[in-house]
């Protein structure tokens, strides 16, 4: 059953909100979380948008131990007015959208297990939390994510959600972004991934290609392993004007004629960074 259609948990609120209850955090739980934190902490400077590790410093996210919610969002209503709310895990799109139009982000509260510390299928704590929350103290990016919100909501009247959730997939969870020069990551899928952190800039296998938006829309993507493409905004501030500043009627009208692209294709008029081989990809296909 998905989230669209899940029952709310009796534990929870209408608005699907349940209590952390962070008291009740084992040491071992609280052990993963620094396990985590330090392997990424050590790996990102360098490689993460400057932004994120901005957001770190501001959050105070580098004490041990999972971060209490009601501590951490007191901090970020002060740089931006978001706070962080728990969920019992993925909650209903229309749940999910009004949260975000009203800068409040759900996450979910249980860590991962160590048998799962390079993958699970749901996003835990680390993931939403130390993937997600940093760059939330970005006031243009923390606005970015309450227009997302908002653009949701208009989505799911319009029928076209699905289109929608490839926005949120190819810049909050897999972004890059181009400082100067180089690359550097943002989305949290891939900062809170020890494996995509590296696969993401340096290996030859994916496509790096600049945002396109009505391009991005189009493209599916894959959840189950490392991604073929990567989309890389030139800025936060561009990548909301591009989203915040669109009329998505006339979008939504030209998406309804037009076919999805797949994942691993180049089209002619794409700015490509970067040609992939997609030799990871052929290699995981072929078992």
């Amino acid at each position: 059953m998905d989230a669209a259609t899940s029952p709310r948990p009796p534990a929870a609120a209408a608005d699907w909100t349940i209590p952390q209850d962070w008291a009740r955090y084992t040491p071992d739980e609280h052990a993963m979380w620094d396990r985590l934190f330090a392997r990424q902490q050590a790996m990102l400077p360098g490689r993460v948008a400057p932004a994120f590790l901005d957001g770190l410093d501001v959050l105070r996210m580098s004490r041990p131990g999972i971060p209490d919610f009601a501590e951490l969002s007191e901090r970020l209503m002060r740089a931006t007015g978001w706070q962080v709310v728990a969920v019992p895990g993925l909650v209903p799109d229309d749940v999910f959208f009004d949260h975000l139009a009203n800068r409040r982000f759900v996450a979910g509260r249980f860590i991962r297990t160590p048998d799962q510390i390079d993958y699970l299928q749901e996003p835990d704590v680390f993931h939403d939390v130390f993937g997600h929350v940093p760059l939330l103290a970005n006031p243009v990016f923390a606005d970015y994510m309450q227009a997302y919100g908002r653009g949701g909501q208009m989505a799911l009247a319009r029928g076209m959600l699905p289109q929608f959730s490839r926005l949120y997939w190819y810049t909050v969870e897999f972004g890059l972004i181009r400082d100067g020069d180089a690359l550097r990551l943002y989305g949290a899928g891939i900062v809170s991934s020890y494996g995509e952190s590296l696969f993401a800039l340096d290996d030859p296998s994916p496509h790096r290609i600049a945002f396109d938006l009505q391009r991005v829309m189009r493209t599916r993507y894959r959840i189950d392993d490392y991604q073929q493409n990567y989309f890389v905004i030139d800025s936060f501030e561009d990548l909301l004007a591009r989203t915040a500043g669109t009329d998505f009627a006339p979008v939504y009208d030209a998406l309804e004629s037009l076919p999805d692209i797949e994942i691993d294709t180049i089209l002619p008029e794409d700015r490509v960074i970067t040609r992939g081989t997609q030799a990871f990809a052929r290699r995981r296909a072929a078992g």
